[in-house]
């Protein structure tokens, strides 16, 4: 192919250039894309990665994961150096927030991890194309930039487009007073009153971090409890903590209307008994859910079906019905996870080349970065019950635990869930600290089909916190040492 047309380059210069073709085009560089990318690479492919925003790495590393995780370390500093210090004998004075380089701090993490990104593309021979893609027939790729268009095709593409928040209807952000997860990141001043609409974990993330600050913050959930999909026991102490911590909650309450007026929102509440009622904050964001990241991308065009939730639906090797054209991540079915999208990205990159490739589902680790935190993986006590699974739990608390006290940590638990008959392990439910961390050793053994009494003969260093999980292993078994 010949034809001349522009190629936008990260610097949004345009400059002429011949239309390319690629082994592999990959549509979106956020974790399942970039991963993608860089697997095929490695893998002998020549491959060409579509962004439509000005640096690579995605909604995760520059308006999602990577700067909420920033804010909560900082802000979790803050609260300590505020209020626990001084159990550790450490007096600090009158402790201040720099809001300007707290924020600035964070955009620091996200500039390199995103210029780490690009270095990995170019280690790898990778082509970035900056502009907005648009499938056309053929497996050709239209992308556009502020300086024209171009032309690609490939033998194959990978859509890994992402999602983006939900909107309420009759709520519309306007950026400044009623806001999305995205403009969360950027505040220019600490809310007075924040309302957070969704007790999910994008929203208690958020609240903790303007909560910590100084903000009175209030979650409105329509459910009658917060992150309805976690292991029952394990939202309730989660509750229990953030309540604690002084955040208030409106369980079983939907928001019905919203608008600023000067500088405040006014926002209208109703009941599960249709009660009605009115708050007042300085801010509302709205942490509501995603949504794939699929308008404009041409998929009707391309002749790609959409399942019955307007998800791309897709095979057990993640093709769509379309031969070649690959989708993963957030566009397709399965929980919104960074991580998820990223073992789907070099397994569809494996399958592309040539080899086999399968991701575990019952494996993937849901974590809340509140504090305490929280991680889960596998079943929980309701889907067992629902699933009429016989099962065995056992519940070992963190202030039994050496290094938790000593670190003056004492809330939360390691709960893990066993088959009574085959001892394996069906789930694990930690709540605490570094429970993010924890997790993964009881991930790494249920995808081995480890059973409890596995880990119970493991040996674990001593004073740290991962005994707790050892202790909850021989709980399942003849009891527990440290109880």
């Amino acid at each position: 192919m010949h034809e001349k047309n522009y190629f936008v380059n990260a610097k949004g210069i345009g400059y002429d250039r011949v239309t390319m073709s690629y082994d592999l085009i990959v549509i979106g560089a956020g974790p399942g894309g970039y991963v993608a990318a860089i697997r095929a690479a490695q893998l002998g492919l020549n491959v060409a990665c579509v962004e439509k925003e000005k640096t690579l790495g995605g909604t995760c590393l520059n308006v999602g994961c990577i700067p909420s995780k920033a804010l909560l370390e900082s802000s979790e500093l803050f609260a300590s150096a505020k209020e626990n210090f001084r159990e550790h004998g450490i007096n600090v004075g009158t402790v201040s927030l720099d809001l300007k380089k707290f924020m600035a701090r964070k955009d620091e993490v996200v500039k390199r991890l995103t210029t780490g990104v690009a270095g990995l593309f170019k280690k790898n021979k990778i082509t970035p194309v900056f502009g907005t893609a648009r499938l056309k027939k053929d497996k050709m790729v239209e992308v556009a930039g502020s300086a024209g268009s171009r032309i690609l095709q490939a033998r194959n593409i990978v859509i890994a487009t992402g999602s983006v928040p939900v909107a309420l209807p009759g709520i519309p952000f306007d950026g400044k007073r009623i806001i999305d997860s995205t403009g969360a990141l950027s505040l220019a001043e600490v809310p007075r009153e924040l309302v957070v609409i969704g007790g999910g974990y994008i929203g208690l993330e958020l609240g903790s971090v303007y909560l910590r600050l100084g903000s009175k913050v209030t979650v409105v959930e329509m459910l009658g409890r917060i992150v309805a999909g976690m292991d029952g026991e394990t939202g309730e102490a989660l509750y229990r903590a953030l309540k604690k911590q002084g955040m208030n909650f409106r369980l079983s309450t939907q928001i019905t209307g919203a608008s600023v007026k000067g500088s405040a929102v006014e926002i209208a509440l109703k009941d599960a008994q249709g009660k009605e009622e009115a708050l007042s904050a300085d801010t509302l964001l709205a942490a509501v859910g995603r949504k794939p990241a699929t308008v404009g991308l041409g998929l009707e065009e391309a002749g790609i079906k959409l399942d019955e939730k307007g998800r791309i639906a897709v095979d057990p090797n993640f093709q769509t019905n379309v031969e070649g054209v690959y989708a993963i991540g957030d566009v397709i079915a399965g929980p919104m996870l960074a991580h998820k999208a990223m073992e789907e990205g070099t397994t569809v990159a494996e399958i592309i080349s040539g080899q086999k490739g399968h991701v575990n589902y019952s494996t993937i680790p849901s974590v809340v970065y509140t504090w305490p935190e929280v991680a889960s993986v596998g079943l929980t006590e309701d889907d067992c019950k629902k699933q009429g699974l016989e099962y065995k739990a056992f519940k070992y608390p963190f202030m039994a635990n050496g290094r938790a006290l000593s670190i003056g940590y004492r809330q939360g638990f390691v709960k893990l869930i066993s088959d009574p008959k085959t001892d394996r392990l069906l789930g694990a439910h930690i709540i605490g600290p570094r429970a993010s961390d924890l997790i993964a050793e009881l991930v790494l053994g249920m995808a081995f089909e480890t059973t409890a009494q596995d880990i119970a003969l493991t040996v674990h260093a001593h004073p740290t916190l991962a005994e707790a999980v050892k202790e909850a292993a021989l709980g399942l078994g003849e009891g527990a040492i440290h109880l």
